[in-house]
C-alpha cells in the first residue's frame, strides 16, 4: 500500500565532506514537502555529491529520485553550498510534484494546456550542473546500457522528460510504433524528432510543440561523435545503419558522452564505427 514517507525512508548517499547537520536538513524538508502535497510516495533517495574542483562555480550537486504512484520523478541541482543545494532541490522536487499532480488529475479529461515556456523557469536552467570542460581528446563514450522506449504520445513523453528533469527523451511513438525524441527547444518549449517522415499533425494535438521538418540522418556512432564535437549540440538522434532503431549519443556532465541504445538491440562495443 502507497503512504507517505517519514525521515527514516530516505535514503542519502554523500560523497564528499559535509556538515553533520546537512543530511538532517535534507530529510526533514523533504519528508515536510511530500506530507505538505499528499502525495504518496514509496521510496525517495538523495545524493549529495562535492567536486573539490577551483574552476567550477558551483562544486555541490544534490540529486533526488522520487517514486511517486508507480512513476519516477527526479530533480537535480548544482550549487556553490551544501545548504542552497538542499535548498534548491527541494523547490525544484515542489514544483515537478505540483505539475505531476495536475497533469494526473486532468487525465479524465483534456489533457492541460501547457504555458508558453512553462519548463523555462528562471532556476531550473540557472542551476543544473555545469558541462566539465573536458579536452576532446580526453572523451570517451561511457555506456549507459539499453532502455526499452515505452510507447507514449508526444505529449506523454513531454511530461516523462520533465519529471525526470532530462533535456530528451528517447521514446517508442505511439501514432506511428517508430523511435522519436522529444526535446526542450522551439516556440512552445517542447520539440519532437522522428527516425522517420509521417503527417506533421499525427500525435501532436494534445499538446503545444514543434515537429523537426527532417527525420532522424542514418549514421554511425563515430559520425554522431564527430557531429556533437563539431557543432556543441547538447545530444544527437540517429538512426543505426545496421539496425534501423534510434539511438541518442548526448553530452554528460562529466565531459564523456552517453549512448542510448534500444533494449531489444544487442549490447554494443564502445567505440563503434
Amino acid at each position: 500500500m502507497n503512504r507517505l514517507v517519514d525521515t527514516s525512508d530516505i535514503n542519502v548517499v554523500v560523497q564528499g565532506d559535509l556538515p553533520d547537520n546537512v543530511i538532517k536538513r535534507a530529510r526533514d524538508k523533504i519528508t515536510r514537502l511530500v506530507a505538505r502535497l499528499g502525495d504518496p510516495v514509496l521510496r525517495i533517495q538523495v545524493r549529495l555529491t562535492h567536486q573539490p574542483d577551483p574552476a567550477v562555480a558551483r562544486p555541490v550537486r544534490a540529486q533526488a529520485n522520487l517514486h511517486v504512484g508507480g512513476r519516477l520523478v527526479r530533480a537535480q541541482v548544482a550549487a556553490g553550498t551544501w545548504y542552497e543545494a538542499v535548498d534548491l532541490l527541494v523547490d525544484r522536487l515542489r514544483r515537478r510534484l505540483v505539475r505531476r499532480k495536475r497533469h494526473w488529475e486532468a487525465r479524465r479529461g483534456s489533457y492541460p494546456v501547457v504555458a508558453p515556456h512553462e519548463w523555462r523557469h528562471g532556476s531550473e536552467r540557472a542551476h543544473r550542473p555545469p558541462y566539465r570542460p573536458r579536452p576532446v581528446e580526453e572523451r570517451q563514450i561511457v555506456e549507459r546500457g539499453s532502455v526499452s522506449p515505452a510507447t507514449l504520445s508526444p505529449a506523454e513523453a513531454a511530461r516523462e522528460m520533465d519529471q525526470m528533469g532530462y533535456d530528451f527523451h528517447l521514446f517508442t511513438e505511439a501514432a506511428t510504433g517508430t523511435d522519436a525524441v522529444v526535446y526542450r527547444g522551439g516556440p512552445t518549449g517542447y520539440r519532437l524528432a522522428r527516425l522517420a517522415s509521417g503527417p506533421r499533425w499525427l500525435g501532436l494535438s494534445e499538446m503545444p510543440m514543434t515537429l523537426s521538418p527532417h527525420p532522424a540522418p542514418t549514421t554511425t556512432v563515430a559520425k554522431a561523435r564527430q557531429r556533437l564535437e563539431t557543432t556543441g549540440l547538447p545530444f544527437v538522434f540517429f538512426a543505426n545503419p545496421r539496425t534501423g532503431r534510434g539511438e541518442v549519443l548526448y553530452r554528460r556532465y562529466d565531459g564523456h558522452y552517453g549512448l542510448i541504445t534500444p533494449a531489444d538491440l544487442p549490447t554494443p562495443g564502445v567505440p563503434r564505427v
